[in-house]
């Protein structure tokens, strides 16, 4: 008969896993991701009002618009990427072609710079 081991201690030595490896870049989403901080800049700067206004004459600002794609954004979320924008305006920026002409022309301007521009 086969030999029955009953005191496995000093037999079974199982290693741990390898730990999972920390990332270092964030990810599309984290880079996109809009925090506290930004948005309380954008909140501010906007005092709750459209800042886009092709859509509307200055409704109530409801929603954050990136000028820049968050799949295409190479850094992270600054004030200066996004628009506080009415439902109608945000759709228009996102959805038509002249929509997306405008956030590009916008992003070589600066999205402050072009706000601050709009209200003089």
């Amino acid at each position: 008969m086969a030999n029955i081991i009953r005191d496995l201690s000093r037999e079974f030595n199982p290693a741990g896993k390898p730990a999972k490896p920390k990332r270092v870049k964030p990810t599309q989403r984290q880079m996109g991701a809009i925090s506290a901080k930004v948005d309380s800049e954008l909140k501010e700067r906007s005092k709750g009002i459209c800042e886009v206004r092709v859509r509307c004459n200055g409704a109530q600002a409801a929603e954050r618009a990136h000028t820049i794609g968050r799949k295409l954004i190479s850094h992270r979320t600054t004030v200066n990427d996004l628009f506080h924008a009415c439902k109608a305006c945000h759709i228009w920026l996102d959805e038509t072609p002249e929509g997306i002409r405008f956030k590009r022309q916008v992003r070589e301007i600066g999205t402050t710079a072009y706000v601050m521009e709009l209200w003089r």
